[in-house]
């Protein structure tokens, strides 16, 4: 594997920047971490790339994006998502674009290619209208493969470029929360148990991780299903008194993650110069969830802005007044973290807090591998 570039940052800059994460002030470094960071995923990571589509996943409206410099961008979130802070912690000076309107320029340093509403499987999501699945959003990466082998003239040249990349990949919420969980619309809760749903799910992920390793990915950081049981919506829809979480669902979700771990594990002994890391973000949310002041939160068990019960029915309205107090809430809408969550996660997934937030190791390890 060729050497990872960027080791040379200094240190105290690194330092300075995480400090002033929550203030938008970045110190600037010579180079980033790793020469690029690419972004798979769904509306916890879409930076816009739903906004030209037509669907009910899309977020490029007040009040979303009211506290993120250039306001609403399709940031499902009131600012910057978890991907968001990563970037930020890893030295880019700029937040990495979306896909859709991606120049040649901006492939070479990473995309973001996530699409709300999206999942694992084709179907997952598709009563919110249109979405780019894994499956679309890994066809979109092959493309930008393609062009970054004719900018950089051949294909060896860009596979080095590739190996010391990070990429970040978050699916299989959508696949429990716009799937397995709507009985009304999607079968897949009476084909399978959910023993067997979370099976079918990862025998599925596992192909399309694969794929995205035999187009050059190396540095892989897999996120986990959070605890979806708890979000607004799910405590508005099925929680006898609103503060009480879902098992079943959480259930269902660490049934996945326990999964995802194992694959994680297959790659890394089976995968040439493979790293594949996980991300617990479940239990990083549960941590958060539990122990709300400790980080500064007031609010655990409803969204910033919505509607009805928990403001968790559906999703911000456009102009509607959010709470002033948008930090000390876990929750920015009927299913997304805040801006001030999002720090938190993020932070702890470059650099664990705890031994149960990153395996085999964090972010910050991966970029030195």
């Amino acid at each position: 594997m060729a050497p990872v570039i960027g080791k040379t940052w200094v240190v105290l800059s690194v330092l300075l920047s995480i400090s002033n994460l929550d203030r938008w002030v970045v110190v600037v470094q010579a180079d980033p971490q790793v020469p690029c960071y690419f972004i798979f995923g769904d509306s916890l990571v879409d930076n816009g790339n739903n906004n030209g589509f037509a669907t009910i996943a899309r977020a490029n409206y007040l009040p979303y994006g009211i506290d993120f410099p250039d306001g609403p961008t399709g940031r499902f979130c009131n600012g910057r998502t978890t991907t968001d802070v990563i970037a930020q912690l890893l030295g880019f000076d700029d937040l990495i674009p979306p896909y859709a309107n991606a120049r040649d320029e901006d492939l070479l340093r990473g995309v973001n290619f996530a699409s709300a509403a999206a999942g694992i499987r084709d179907e997952t999501g598709q009563q919110l209208g249109g979405r780019i699945s894994f499956n679309g959003q890994l066809r979109n990466y092959q493309t930008a493969v393609s062009r970054m082998v004719n900018i950089l003239g051949d294909e060896n040249t860009a596979a080095d470029h590739l190996s010391q990349c990070i990429f970040s990949v978050g699916m299989g919420s959508n696949d429990y929360l716009n799937n397995y969980f709507m009985p009304l619309v999607y079968s897949t809760s009476r084909q399978y148990t959910p023993e067997q749903y979370a099976d079918v799910l990862i025998q599925q992920y596992s192909q399309q991780l694969r794929s995205l390793y035999d187009y050059g990915a190396r540095k892989v950081t897999v996120i986990g299903i959070g605890q979806i049981g708890c979000s607004p919506n799910e405590l508005a829809q099925n929680s006898p008194d609103g503060h009480t979480c879902v098992e079943r669902i959480n259930s269902a979700n660490r049934m996945f993650n326990d999964r995802l771990i194992s694959l994680v594990d297959d790659f890394n002994n089976n995968l040439d110069a493979a790293n594949f890391i996980y991300i617990n973000s479940y239990g990083i949310f549960a941590d958060i969830g539990d122990n709300p002041s400790t980080y500064g939160f007031t609010v655990a068990n409803r969204g910033c802005c919505g509607v009805g019960r928990n403001n968790g029915q559906i999703t911000c309205l456009p102009l509607q007044t959010p709470c002033p107090n948008r930090n000390e809430y876990i929750f920015w809408d009927a299913f997304h973290p805040s801006e001030a969550a999002n720090v938190i996660i993020g932070r702890r997934s470059y650099n664990a807090a705890s031994p149960s937030d990153a395996y085999p190791m964090d972010i910050s390890r991966l970029a030195q591998v």
